[in-house]
């Protein structure tokens, strides 16, 4: 029996011109090809989750495959509604402004590319759990998921997508609030309470639209890269190191704190905004725990992620280029 295919495109992504992208080589392949297949085109944020759900429970067992055809955010969103079901594939095709998940298997053309999708291969990754929401790349909290809950506001205008409307953010939060306290528990150590920027949990190792926060994560070694950098400089000396932030430079900071591990609890006297693959709200705690193999995800046939591990290109030890 042959394997359905959903394509679940978000018609916002790419300023609005998804849909007129993908939507076009998707039936171009269909009438090559005997393609069991649906095109779902979202109306409304969120509404993917419920449908790969429904989608994948119908699906008695059968596997099915799930595309996630926009940003960061549709990448969520399947993600989401497929946990918990081990019959559902998810693949991307990076039509947003940031598409950081995918940066570590390949380049955005190698994953559009239809046809590379549907003969792609399936592989178990580990997702991070954060309360009733799942990340399939990364979890924060402090200056970075403040900037990212801002993000979202100047993403929407005009030449500010991607990499430019993390720096608008940036700026914008760096001008207003800076540090938070936290209380910080890893892997059930001892607490500490320490003023830092921020506290990272990575799967993979880009996220803000190109920054290489956790430069040597591994989505599938069964650990999440914590990264805490703490608070300990006037914020005019920070700017000169928000570059090397980007390029994965700061793990031998000694405001950076660095271990590998399965769980990181986060707890702050203020509210403080989490952030989850880029949803954001604020809380007063979180916990950020790994789940093994938590999600089949499919490599398009034409990325080049299996050369470059069997290499040793990729590996846990090696970052890759900043603009990879």
């Amino acid at each position: 029996m042959s394997m359905k295919h959903f394509f679940i495109i978000n018609p916002v992504a790419g300023k609005g011109k998804a849909v007129s992208i993908i939507k076009p080589q998707i039936e171009a392949y269909a009438k090559t090809r005997d393609l069991d297949y649906v095109i779902y085109v979202t109306s409304a944020k969120g509404e993917a989750i419920g449908y790969v759900k429904k989608m994948a429970a119908e699906a008695g067992g059968e596997n099915v495959r799930f595309y996630a055809c926009g940003g960061d955010g549709t990448l969520y969103e399947v993600v989401n509604g497929a946990v918990g079901f081990p019959n559902a594939q998810v693949g991307v095709i990076p039509l947003g402004s940031g598409n950081d998940f995918v940066r570590l298997f390949g380049t955005k053309e190698q994953f559009v590319n239809v046809q590379a999708q549907i003969e792609g291969t399936p592989v178990l990754l580990d997702i991070i759990r954060c309360g009733g929401q799942y990340a399939i790349n990364q979890c924060s909290m402090g200056l970075d998921a403040e900037v990212c809950a801002k993000q979202a506001y100047f993403n929407k205008m005009p030449l500010l997508g991607g990499e430019a409307s993390y720096y608008a953010a940036l700026l914008y939060c760096f001008l207003r609030k800076m540090g938070s306290e936290f209380t910080i528990t890893i892997d059930g150590s001892a607490p500490y309470t320490e003023k830092v920027f921020f506290a990272f949990a990575g799967n993979s190792r880009w996220y803000g639209g190109g920054f290489m926060a956790a430069p040597i994560a591994m989505p599938d070694d069964g650990l999440l890269d914590f990264v805490v950098v703490k608070k300990n400089m006037p914020r005019i000396k920070l700017l000169p190191l928000i570059n090397k932030y980007k390029n994965g430079q700061h793990m031998d900071w000694d405001i950076t704190k660095y271990t590998r591990g399965k769980k990181m609890h986060v707890q702050s006297e203020k509210p403080a905004a989490v952030n989850i693959d880029g949803e954001t709200h604020y809380v007063h705690e979180s916990t950020f725990e790994i789940i093994e193999k938590g999600i089949t995800f499919v490599v398009p046939s034409t990325a080049s992620y299996f050369a470059e591990v069997a290499s040793g290109i990729i590996s846990d030890k090696t970052p890759l280029p900043s603009n990879r």
